[in-house]
């Protein structure tokens, strides 16, 4: 097959060759491939991940159009404008309920923080042994600052991200509209008898990607709620806001979270060290409902990652790809690990057990 039989030492027109050769020369060819598809991809990282996140937004968009093309006989694209327009319409009810409060709680929200960490150094400096521990924070505030002389160059490119963003939700809209047609490009470049297969495969990653993300929705969504009535009750100033922030970053597990926890301390900080314990106290009974009761309440019979994957998964992807990469590991994973649960440990392994999270 491919003629590679040339290479093994198979007799040829004009004499033979040796075997080894023939190996040597086929290894070589192999890691020559290997090398330019690892430079391919590391070359090439940001348009994969943009390629990624055009089929994240084509994945909910689907999840929305799949029930008006079952149940009205919507044609796609008229299932899909009809998608748009009601994301559109809660982005839009959300922003006329709450974002004259959300605008005012953001604002502020970040004229707080500095003062909550000033009120910080001011508890350590009081404290034994705080001239140690004042000197780290001083040499963490140094590199805050050049964690926001970064985030000032970051800004500058704002122009560039949403010309990115608006290319990643119009791909996202015409692979929405016709999957079919992307997938079966896609398979057009395998071997015919291999198809079928692979089809089955892409299907469960698809399933799998829809299942996580309707789950994390809701957990996002429940999340920011329970913590912005928590903090509030508390009496956390910009309490709104710090839960908006909370239910955004839970989209990226385990890392996201952590995260969070910090502005919300930093805030109620400015009311006392017992507000600050609170606020402490509040995110960690918040995290243990959604990691003991609301994921295994919303991610019962949807795709889920188990955890230790889910860590090195932020952790390898992020370094690999950076700040978009943190954003996409888990779904991306997600993907990763129903290829291999169905190409390696079902084809190659024979396991009985082995079930990927998108599979029936």
């Amino acid at each position: 097959m491919f003629g590679l039989g040339r290479l093994t030492g198979d007799r040829a027109a004009g004499g033979s060759r040796d075997p080894w050769m023939g190996r040597l020369a086929f290894g070589a060819v192999v890691l020559v491939a290997a090398f330019f598809a690892v430079q391919l991809v590391v070359t090439l990282q940001t348009l994969w991940l943009l390629i990624f996140g055009a089929v994240v937004v084509a994945v909910v968009l689907r999840a929305l159009a799949d029930p008006l093309v079952r149940y009205l006989k919507l044609p796609d694209p008229l299932a899909v404008f009809v998608s748009m327009l009601i994301v559109i319409a809660i982005l839009s009810g959300i922003l006329t309920l709450f974002g004259a409060q959300i605008a005012q709680q953001v604002t502020a929200l970040v004229a707080i923080v500095p003062q909550g960490w000033a009120q910080v150094q001011a508890w350590i400096e009081a404290q034994p042994y705080a001239a140690q521990v004042f000197e780290q924070l001083q040499s963490l505030g140094s590199r805050a600052g050049e964690a926001l002389q970064v985030a000032q160059k970051v800004a500058l490119g704002v122009a560039s991200g949403i010309t990115t963003l608006v290319l990643v939700l119009v791909a996202g809209v015409f692979l929405a509209i016709e999957p079919a047609k992307s997938r079966e490009g896609l398979l057009s470049v395998f071997p015919l008898d291999r198809r079928a297969r692979l089809r089955e495969v892409l299907n469960s990653c698809g399933k799998a990607l829809k299942g996580w993300l309707k789950a994390q929705l809701f957990s996002m969504v429940l999340v920011g709620t329970l913590t912005g009535i928590g903090l509030a009750i508390i009496g956390v100033p910009a309490a709104l806001g710090l839960g908006l922030l909370t239910g955004l970053a839970q989209f990226v597990p385990i890392v996201g979270p952590i995260v969070s926890t910090v502005p919300s301390v930093l805030v109620a900080a400015t009311q006392g060290w017992h507000t600050a314990v609170l606020a402490v106290v509040v995110h960690l009974v918040i995290s243990q409902l959604e990691a003991n009761f609301i994921t295994p309440l919303v991610q019962k019979n949807v795709a889920n990652l188990p955890v230790v994957l889910g860590i090195f998964a932020v952790v390898g992807i992020g370094s690999l790809f950076g700040p978009l990469g943190v954003l996409f590991a888990t779904p991306l994973a997600l993907v990763l690990h129903t290829i291999v649960t169905m190409l390696y440990r079902q084809d190659v392994l024979g396991d009985p057990e082995a079930k990927a999270p998108g599979e029936r």
